[in-house]
């Protein structure tokens, strides 16, 4: 999954946090959601603006930053 398509960041949208393509929603919010045990079906019935791709994209750009602290920690 290449998240860059997806995510992205922009300095006056939500404090300058990742969002969903250009959406108001963010990395963090959907990672929340999934934390708290709603399955990516009850994400998009809450937000039908959101694509499956968006929710694995969010994943796959948090499992990209916690590789590079990973990797920061280690240099």
């Amino acid at each position: 999954m290449n998240y860059q398509d997806r995510i992205t960041i922009e300095p006056g949208k939500r404090g300058g946090k990742p969002c969903i393509r250009g959406l108001r929603i963010t990395v963090y919010d959907v990672l929340e959601m999934l934390a708290g045990g709603m399955s990516q079906t009850e994400i998009i019935d809450d937000f039908p603006e959101l694509e499956s791709d968006d929710i694995l994209a969010c994943l796959s750009f948090a499992a990209n930053r916690e590789h590079s602290l990973h990797s920061l920690a280690n240099a």
